[in-house]
């Protein structure tokens, strides 16, 4: 099955995607001590998705320990949205930031053994059914009796509440120090409750992408130590006039 869902982190204040780099089947991305950072999430399908974020091992939205069956972000066909911080209410955010692992939201709140690692768990909606057609009934003949009313048919039970299941709108020194999701400031970041039936009880996509310093990351052999740069047309913008060349001899 082609993917549902594409994850990536963004740096805010660059606007830049940062990079992945697979490594055993994994993907890794560097992060930035001090550094805020998007989640971006984009439905590569014509129908609307569920996502049960995880940051840290921890639910974006409920700061619960994480798991596939809580409410998480629903996003529309084909839509791209960046989750930015930790949801504290219906219009507001605590900032994602890149921090140590001692500061990290999910260590202060004691639980730092999946510090490191961004989730996503991918729902597919129910499908609506299909109208019935209902044929009209003939009318009665004229010297019938009006037919009493049939009883009102029960009302269907209805679904899961959108609580429980969705809001839609959710050096070598440095080697050593593991980067951490902080609790950052706090931002305004709208979201509008909806409803949504999952299709399946597990989710049809997994992703995950870990992330760390690029230290780190070098030093695991995961990055490159030098990263190729593509040429560039004004290596040098001193200014000035072009120069004579050499003399010749």
């Amino acid at each position: 099955m082609p993917p549902l869902l594409d994850l990536q982190l963004v740096d805010r204040d660059s606007g830049s995607v940062l990079a992945q780099y697979a490594s055993a089947g994994r993907r890794y991305s560097p992060g930035s001590p001090g550094a805020r950072y998007a989640i971006r999430l984009s439905n590569r399908t014509g129908e609307r998705v569920l996502v049960v974020l995880s940051v840290d091992g921890v639910n974006a939205i409920t700061g619960d320990t994480a798991s596939f069956g809580q409410t998480g972000y629903v996003l529309g066909p084909w839509e791209t949205t960046d989750i930015a911080g930790w949801r504290k209410s219906d219009d507001r955010i605590a900032a994602f930031e890149f921090t140590s692992l001692g500061d990290s939201y999910a260590a202060r709140t004691g639980r730092p053994a999946n510090v490191g690692v961004v989730g996503a768990a991918v729902f597919r909606e129910v499908p609506p059914a299909p109208p019935v057609a209902v044929p009209e009934a003939p009318p009665p003949p004229v010297s019938a009796m009006p037919a009493m009313p049939s009883p009102l048919a029960p009302l269907a039970p209805l679904g899961r509440s959108a609580a429980a299941d969705a809001a839609a709108p959710l050096a070598e020194n440095a080697a050593r120090a593991k980067l951490g999701t902080g609790h950052g400031a706090a931002e305004w970041a709208p979201i509008t409750r909806v409803d949504f039936r999952r299709r399946t009880t597990r989710p049809e996509q997994l992703l995950e992408v870990l992330y760390d310093s690029q230290a780190n990351l070098v030093a695991a052999g995961i990055m490159p130590r030098t990263v190729a740069t593509l040429p560039r047309a004004f290596p040098d913008s001193r200014g000035g006039y072009v120069p004579d060349p050499p003399a010749r001899w």
